[in-house]
């Protein structure tokens, strides 16, 4: 197996601030390098069109950047490691470190001016058009509210490409792929906020609910069964849960809620909290302000300190 080693030189004529890297030396390339300046990293693979086109453009603008931020190439085939643990779901995939995190990024080719403008952004330009965004946002909101999926999901997707890993628009359009049950583009979309932003009241919920949606597969249409277990035996939590899980799954978020609140009711400690910690997560997906929130908290709390 190849491997970039510390001897991995330019090509006669190319920039300084562009490299090939690998295992060997993607610490030193990148991690540590990104101490100093914002360091791309591109990961391609050899014979992909877009690819070839999204590193062209890609070393231009680094190139015209002058020495503000770096560019490093890592070629899949040969470093699977590294993709494995950045987790790299598709070819091209751009990330951006600084101070030795990733702090943006995004997958597939973008045009040329959107390159130019990710670049510029990392080596201190003007960051973007963020008035223009805010309105697309809102426009995407009012669509999604409106039922409009399709359209909600191209307004999040074109803020996207202006403003990669913005995090209104990633958590909008993780938000429309959950609508429609695509929960695996959802959590890649989610993916590309960046770490400093994923505190975002947005991106929590759409976690949140990312999250609700995942546990409940298993017991997914199987209230009839589950309803049975706890008629036999009313202290059958584990069923109870489960219900819970399976009535969320099919919309009654309002009876999973009760549901769970009913077995902290009954015993508040069992399965070392989990009732209350999954009505917790429920809240984060339905928001603080939520008139469901705000009702369940307060039975909640009325039962806790009862």
């Amino acid at each position: 197996m190849h491997l970039f080693g510390s001897s991995t030189t330019a090509k006669p004529g190319s920039s300084p601030h562009i490299k090939d890297s690998g295992i060997a030396t993607f610490a030193a390339d990148v991690l540590e390098a990104s101490r100093e300046v914002p360091v791309i990293v591109a990961f391609w693979v050899a014979g992909s069109g877009p690819c070839k086109q999204l590193l062209a453009d890609l070393e231009k603008a680094v190139i015209a950047a002058n020495g503000a931020v770096k560019l490093v190439k890592v070629n899949v085939d040969e470093n699977k490691e590294i993709a494995r643990q950045l987790r790299i779901q598709s070819i091209p995939t751009v990330y951006a470190f600084k101070n030795g995190q990733p702090v943006d990024g995004f997958m597939g080719a973008l045009p040329d001016s959107q390159i130019t403008q990710f670049v510029n952004a990392l080596a201190g330009g003007e960051g973007g058009a963020h008035d223009h965004a805010a309105e697309i946002l809102e426009l995407a909101e009012q669509a999604f509210a409106a039922g409009d999926i399709g359209q909600a999901a191209q307004a999040y997707a074109h803020v996207l490409q202006d403003e990669p890993g913005n995090p209104k628009a990633a958590a909008g359009l993780a938000r429309c792929y959950l609508k429609t049950g695509d929960l695996e583009r959802a959590k890649t979309t989610l993916a590309l906020v960046r770490p400093d932003d994923a505190n975002d009241e947005a991106v929590r919920a759409v976690a949140a609910e990312l999250s609700l949606r995942e546990s409940a597969a298993a017991v997914a249409g199987k209230n009839a069964e589950l309803e049975a277990k706890l008629a036999a035996n009313p202290n059958d939590h584990q069923a109870r849960y489960d219900l819970a899980l399976a009535l969320d799954a099919e919309g009654n978020r309002d009876g999973a809620i009760e549901a769970l609140l009913d077995i902290v009711r009954r015993d508040r400690k069992w399965n070392d909290d989990g009732a209350r910690k999954h009505l917790v997560t429920l809240f984060e997906a339905m928001g603080p302000t939520d008139e469901r929130t705000i009702a369940a908290r307060r039975k909640l709390s009325s039962i806790l300190f009862s």
